[in-house]
C-alpha cells in the first residue's frame, strides 16, 4: 500500500538507507484514514535511525575522523587546546573562551567594564563610590523578567546597578517543582540567576555587582553551596561566580558574628569575593524574618562594636568587606517621615575608626551599607551617602 501523507512527509528530510527502507515504512503505514499515521511514522523514523547507527558501527573507522584540534598560544606562550576547552563546558557554551568585554566608561574606574564586576575592579568601584558619596541601587529580583528590567534600568540611566537574590527569591526563581532539602533549590535558582546575569549583562553595556541578601545562622548550608559555585567557577575562570555575599548574624551574640564571618571571609578572599556583614538589627520584617518586635536599643549601632567587626575582618589577607550597622533603619514600605534614621552614628563611627587607625580627619575607612531605605527622609539618606554608604537597597 501506497504510503500515507504524514510519514512521506516526515521522512522526507531524513537519509535513506534505500530502497529497502522506504518499502518496509510503506509496509507498515496504515491505511489512509487511520488514526495512528504519526505513531507509525516515528516507528519509521526509530527504525531508520537505529540501522543508520548500526550501519555506522560496523563501517571501518577511519583515523581522520572527528573535529580537527584547534590549537591556540596564549600570549604567555602557553599552548591552549579550544577543542578540549569546548568539551569541558558543555552546558554552558556561551562563556566559554568568552572575549574581555570592550569599552570602559569614563567617569568610573578604568577597571570596571560591561559585564559582571569582580575582584579588583569590585574594589575600585566601590571606593570610587564612597569617595564621590553615592549609593547603587541594590534590588532583590526574583524572575528574569525582574533581572532584566533592572540592567535595561542601569542602561537608561549610564549607571552601575547591585542584582542580588535573597534566600527566598532564588528558590522562587528555581520554582516549586524542584525539592528543597539541604536548600538545594536556593542554590540552584541563585546560581541560575547569577548565570542569566552574566549572559547578557555584557549585551546591555553595563556593569553589574551580583550579590546574595540576607543570610541568618539558619540559613549558612545555603551560604556553604554558593561559596561551592563560586570555587568552581573559580577554578575555570579565574574568578568568583557572583561579585559578593552577605551574611546576616546580627541576631547572634557579637563576638560570635564575627567569628564566623572572619571564617567565611578566609574562604573568600581567596578567590577575591566580596563579603557583607550586618550588625545590629534592621527592624520590620522581609523574607520571612521578621523584627518588628525588637528593641529599640538593638536598632543602633555602637562605633565601638562597628570597630571591632572593621579591626578583626581587616586582618584577613585580601579582605574586601561592607558593613551594614544599623542606624534606625527598618524593612518595608513607609510613608516619608514614619522611620526614625540617626545617620550620625555612621559618621561618629567613621571618625572614631579613623582616630584608631590614626588617619587624618575626614577620612572614611568604613564603607556602608543602608537597609530599609523605603521611607526614609531624602535628607537622611543624604547624609548617610556623606557617610559612607555605597549600597542602598531598595
Amino acid at each position: 500500500a501506497p504510503a500515507a501523507p504524514a510519514a512521506r512527509l516526515a521522512l522526507g528530510g531524513i537519509p535513506q538507507r534505500g530502497a529497502a527502507a522506504a518499502e518496509a515504512t510503506a509496509a507498515t503505514t496504515p491505511p489512509a484514514g487511520s488514526s495512528l499515521p504519526t505513531l507509525f511514522a516515528g516507528l519509521a523514523l526509530g527504525s531508520v535511525a537505529v540501522g543508520a547507527v548500526q550501519q555506522r558501527r560496523r563501517a571501518p573507522r577511519s583515523r581522520a575522523t572527528g573535529p580537527a584540534r584547534r590549537i591556540a598560544v596564549a600570549a604567555d606562550g602557553q599552548v591552549r587546546d579550544l577543542l578540549l576547552e569546548d568539551a569541558a563546558e558543555p552546558r554552558f557554551p556561551i562563556l566559554s573562551r568568552r572575549p574581555a568585554p570592550e569599552g570602559t566608561f569614563p567617569k568610573l574606574p578604568s577597571s570596571v567594564r560591561p559585564g559582571v564586576v569582580t575582584g579588583q575592579a569590585l574594589v575600585d568601584l566601590l571606593d570610587w563610590a564612597k569617595e564621590n558619596k553615592f549609593a547603587m541601587p541594590a534590588v532583590n529580583c526574583v524572575s528574569s523578567s525582574s533581572i532584566n528590567s533592572c540592567m535595561e534600568a542601569a542602561r537608561a540611566m549610564d549607571a552601575p546597578i547591585m542584582i542580588q537574590f535573597s534566600s527566598g527569591g532564588a528558590q522562587f526563581i528555581a520554582g516549586k517543582g524542584l525539592d528543597n532539602k539541604e536548600f538545594h533549590a536556593c542554590v540552584a535558582g541563585a546560581v541560575s540567576g547569577a548565570y542569566h546575569v552574566r549572559a547578557l549583562a555584557e549585551q546591555y553595556g553595563v556593569p553589574v555587582i551580583l550579590h546574595t541578601d540576607h543570610c541568618a545562622k539558619s540559613l549558612l548550608p545555603w551560604f556553604d553551596g554558593l561559596l561551592e559555585a563560586n570555587e568552581r567557577f573559580f577554578k575555570k575562570y579565574g574568578e568568583p561566580l557572583f561579585s559578593s555575599h552577605m551574611l546576616d548574624l546580627s541576631e547572634e551574640p557579637l563576638e560570635e558574628n564575627i567569628e564566623i564571618c572572619t571564617k567565611y571571609l578566609e574562604r573568600m578572599a581567596k578567590m577575591n569575593l566580596g563579603l557583607e556583614m550586618e550588625l545590629g538589627i534592621t527592624g520590620g520584617e522581609e523574607d520571612g524574618v521578621n523584627n518588628e518586635n525588637a528593641k529599640p536599643e538593638d536598632l543602633y549601632s555602637k562605633p565601638e562594636e562597628i570597630w571591632q567587626v572593621y579591626e578583626a575582618l581587616s586582618k584577613i589577607p585580601n579582605a574586601n568587606f561592607t558593613i551594614a550597622a544599623a542606624f534606625g533603619n527598618v524593612h518595608g514600605v513607609y510613608s516619608p517621615g514614619n522611620v526614625k534614621l540617626d545617620p550620625e552614628i555612621l559618621g561618629n563611627s567613621q571618625k572614631y575608626i579613623a582616630a584608631k587607625l590614626g588617619l587624618p580627619a575626614g577620612s572614611k575607612p568604613v564603607k556602608f551599607v543602608f537597609h530599609g531605605g523605603s521611607g526614609s527622609d531624602i535628607k537622611d539618606i543624604r547624609q548617610a551617602l556623606e557617610y559612607g554608604v555605597i549600597k542602598m537597597n531598595i
